[in-house]
């Protein structure tokens, strides 16, 4: 498959936004991530217009999220019915395209914080039955996309995984 270079990525953006998605899609990566605070920043240029927002950053080093009223909803929802960004720390969410975002009068799409909890996903860990499958997974494919799919791993026991399988013939 050919990489397609998405329109919107010329207009650039400090923010995340449906190409950065879209790009995290095609890449194969899970779309659960963690909110490590959220701040108000006041004279913020968002979309090229300047404002205060409420701005969700993450502990996976991805761009900040402008909160609108829907995912700051969702939010409250998420943290135990805190309507304090200050309590909102430490949330883990799933982020999804939706289609269907209004803005002004035209249907465009948008980042939308899925109101669930998303689901807690295992750990990859030596000693265990998944780690050896993960090993033969890495031997077949070379790399441990597969296995990434559907667990967590550190970089660590990734370096020692990758290790075991290359030591293994």
């Amino acid at each position: 498959m050919s990489k397609k270079t998405h329109y919107r990525k010329v207009f650039k953006s400090d923010h995340l936004g449906v190409a950065d998605l879209e790009d995290f899609i095609e890449a194969g990566h899970n779309l659960v991530f963690t909110i490590s605070h959220v701040k108000q920043e006041f004279g913020v240029r968002v979309a090229g217009k300047k404002g205060d927002f409420n701005i969700a950053y993450f502990a996976e080093n991805i761009k900040p999220l402008v909160l609108n009223a829907g995912n700051s909803k969702i939010m409250k929802n998420l943290s135990g019915g805190s309507a304090f960004i200050d309590d909102w720390s430490n949330i883990k969410v799933k982020l999804y395209i939706d289609g269907a975002v209004q803005f002004g009068r035209d249907i465009v799409s948008g980042v939308r914080i899925h109101p669930d909890k998303p689901a807690e996903r295992q750990q990859l860990t030596q000693g265990t039955n998944a780690w050896d499958n993960a090993i033969k997974a890495y031997k077949r494919d070379k790399n441990l996309d597969a296995v990434k799919k559907r667990m967590d791993i550190t970089p660590e026991n990734e370096t020692i995984l990758i290790e075991q399988a290359n030591a293994v013939s």
